[in-house]
């Protein structure tokens, strides 16, 4: 049985949670979390009831994948990654223990971000979005960014025998 108007129903929900990924993934961008995915994802939503949001997905996509690529692209950046991650998650631990104004903040307490396990556990949770995503692209792409490595080295190669010969 279908409802009436179940179709716009879907379709202002799909446009609620498509521009709220939009939102979250911009601001993610600057913010701690993965603000590329975020803003694919959305796109991917809006992509289904407009067609510039279709249009714009592939790039997003590629820069998304590229990024994730490039974040396992050496061991001195996963272990970059996986500092950032601990640094996010303590402090996120750190601040849902010790919600109070420090004493080195110079104004007054209600100019301070309002601590608890509120932002403590967004911090947290972000930082396990951001484990995940670095396992992901460990298990995704490391093994094509040895295969470009590689194929960069043959090339280089390759060039310097031209040049010696």
């Amino acid at each position: 049985m279908k409802v009436p108007g179940g179709g716009a129903l879907k379709s202002i929900a799909l446009q609620i949670v498509g521009w709220a990924l939009v939102l979250v993934g911009i601001a993610a961008l600057v913010l701690p979390g993965p603000g590329l995915l975020a803003l694919f994802a959305g796109l991917a939503v809006l992509a289904t009831q407009y067609e510039w949001a279709e249009r714009r997905l592939e790039p997003v996509r590629k820069a998304a994948l590229r990024t994730a690529a490039d974040g396992v692209a050496s061991p001195l950046r996963i272990a970059a990654s996986v500092l950032g991650i601990a640094c996010l998650m303590g402090i996120g631990v750190v601040w849902g223990l010790h919600p109070a104004t420090p004493q080195w903040w110079p104004l007054d307490d209600r100019w301070w971000l309002p601590g608890g396990w509120g932002a403590g556990a967004s911090l947290i949770f972000s930082g396990l979005i951001a484990a995940a995503t670095v396992v992901y692209s460990y298990i995704n792409f490391r093994e094509i960014q040895e295969d470009e490595a590689q194929e960069d080295a043959l090339e280089d190669s390759s060039r310097t025998d031209g040049i010696n010969r």
